[in-house]
């Protein structure tokens, strides 16, 4: 039986390393003052490495493991349906919050916006994750929480980088930032609440992530990166965010 102590405990906890990781990495990424379009393009390639490996290597492996591959399936298909709506109305609202006639602008700005909605989505079952692991004993919970940390400060950089190139104010990037983390709090609460009584809905929001990620990746970090700089450093920073991913959940 889980207790009311517990939960706080737990979402406390879920909200500290869901957003510090994040924070980090935004620091880092807006005290970049002048960057290129091959460093962007870098930054933008290395994210798309690091969120494959996420996929490939933790979240469709994990909701097949606890869950059926027809509910894996259904849950990528809606996350690819969510973000697919969540460009549809990005799309709508950067005319508004960008005043320029500068297409890259407004492009690295929609990037930047569509990492940080996807990075929160995806953030949700890292919660989930981090509140059933204390369910099942203390040294598991924060093992977890400790590498979801670590990996979540590229993440932070890769919002921050082009939201900030995008023409975003710095104070609003920060708090994008900080905001696309609280959903590992939400998760690590509703974690600890299912513990291991419905992994089916686990795998389920686990492979929900992994589709969102896959949108991600293929509509936008993928062809951006690309647009901004067509040679062999994309190539070598989506190698290295693929290794980076890979090492930080083999801890």
């Amino acid at each position: 039986m889980v207790t009311i102590s517990d939960l706080i405990k737990t979402g406390l906890l879920g909200l500290f390393f869901g957003t510090f990781g994040t924070t980090i990495g935004g620091l880092i990424g807006v005290k970049f003052n002048k960057t290129s379009n091959r460093f962007l393009g870098f930054i933008l390639a290395l994210t798309s490495g690091l969120m494959t490996s996420i996929i490939c290597f933790e979240l469709v492996p994990e909701a097949l493991e606890i869950s059926s591959l027809f509910n894996t399936i259904l849950g990528i298909v809606f996350g690819i349906i969510a973000m697919i709506i969540c460009d549809i109305y990005v799309d709508k609202l950067i005319p508004k919050q960008v005043k320029t006639v500068d297409n890259l602008k407004e492009n690295l700005l929609k990037t930047g916006i569509i990492i940080s909605v996807g990075l929160a989505i995806h953030n949700f079952p890292e919660g989930l994750a981090i509140g059933s692991g204390f369910e099942s004993s203390v040294k598991l919970g924060l093992s977890l929480a400790i590498t979801i940390c670590f990996h979540d400060i590229p993440e932070g950089l890769s919002m921050a980088v082009p939201l900030k190139n995008g023409g975003m104010k710095v104070s609003k990037i920060l708090w994008y930032v900080i905001l696309s983390g609280m959903t590992t709090a939400l998760g690590a609460l509703v974690g600890a609440i299912l513990g291991g009584i419905s992994e089916e809905v686990i795998g389920l929001c686990l492979a929900f992530a992994a589709g969102a990620m896959i949108y991600i990746v293929s509509g936008e970090l993928t062809p951006e990166s690309n647009k901004l700089y067509m040679g062999k450093s994309t190539v070598i920073g989506n190698i290295i965010g693929i290794l980076i991913g890979l090492v930080a959940m083999s801890i």
